[in-house]
């Protein structure tokens, strides 16, 4: 990309074009947070564009105390929450950690799971399973690979509670890979 102040400056300023550029830079960023937080694919793809609707009307507010790609972040990442709050329905979605820890040990066991999904299709539903803080961690350090320091400046989360929720995610799906392996075999 340009330079980030440069392209900025020419958005506020009325630059479609420039505008444009921004949203090629950042739109897998965008669709990867708001798309792993949004199961539903057409909500996640409005949640997307409501995210690129917020940045071109805030643009101006942008002071460059963070990366700018930090900030589209937390953009799509408290529009995804919203979005969520907005839509979800008592016990319909498993955020509740505790509850989905439980849950978790009884559900379809990974032969059955092996039987219909390849490898990467069962890693990625067993992420989908996972709540909301811990999908949101994982795709920002992982996918997005954000530091410890910008997931904070992204969610709000203190540094302790990422690690913890990135710890206990990666050991809930390398227990199920384990099974899924071991019953592969």
């Amino acid at each position: 990309m340009q330079n980030e102040e440069e392209i900025i400056f020419r958005i506020v300023n009325g630059d479609l074009a420039a505008f444009k550029i921004l949203v090629t830079q950042y739109e897998k960023l965008v669709s990867h947070m708001v798309g792993r937080l949004v199961q539903n694919r057409e909500d996640a793809q409005d949640v997307s564009q409501e995210v690129f609707i917020k940045v071109y009307r805030h643009l101006h507010t942008f002071r460059f105390q963070s990366k700018l790609s930090t900030w589209i972040a937390q953009i799509a990442y408290v529009s995804a929450i919203n979005h969520l709050k907005k839509n979800s329905r008592k016990n319909s979605l498993t955020d509740d950690i505790t509850d989905f820890e439980h849950c978790y040990k009884t559900m379809e066991n990974p032969e059955t799971i092996l039987l219909k999904k390849s490898h990467s299709e069962f890693i990625n539903q067993q992420i989908a399973l996972l709540p909301v803080q811990f999908r949101t961690v994982l795709t920002l350090f992982h996918l997005n690979e954000f530091s410890y320091l910008e997931i904070e400046e992204i969610t709000g989360m203190p540094e302790g509670t990422i690690k913890s929720y990135l710890f206990r995610a990666r050991k809930l799906l390398k227990e199920k890979l384990e099974l899924y392996i071991k019953y592969q075999r």
